[in-house]
This record gives structure tokens, sequence and C-alpha cells, in this order.
């Protein structure tokens, strides 16, 4: 199992304050699989680390 202690986990909402986003759009990249979370009840966390990567990926391929 993975060490999560030092992983740091943000509700939908600040993920999309981060991507400027709506919370609707980073609900459907959570389902569609392309933002990784984690469910805690009735809510979603997402790691800090892959709303990074995720940040950091090309949009669309130009040239």
């Amino acid at each position: 199992m993975a060490d999560i202690s030092n992983v740091k986990f943000l509700t939908v909402a600040e993920v999309a304050k981060l991507m400027r986003l709506s919370n609707m759009t980073v609900y459907r990249m959570v389902h569609s699989g392309e933002l990784p979370a984690v469910r805690f009840g009735r809510s979603y966390r997402v790691p800090e680390s892959d709303v990074v990567a995720a940040m950091n990926r090309p949009i669309a391929d130009v040239g």
C-alpha cells in the first residue's frame, strides 16, 4: 500500500479555482478518469501533485 501521509489533497472547489475551471468541469474530469481522485463520503479529493501534472500537460498538439 502506498504511503499517503505526505500527500496534500484538494477539494473540487480548490482544484477548480487553481485550474480556472468550473466545479462541474472538474467533476467531469474526475468521472472520466482524466483527473485521479479519492472519494471521501460524498465528496472527492484530488492529490495536489495530480493537479500540477494536469496543468502541465499540453492541451492540444500544435504543429
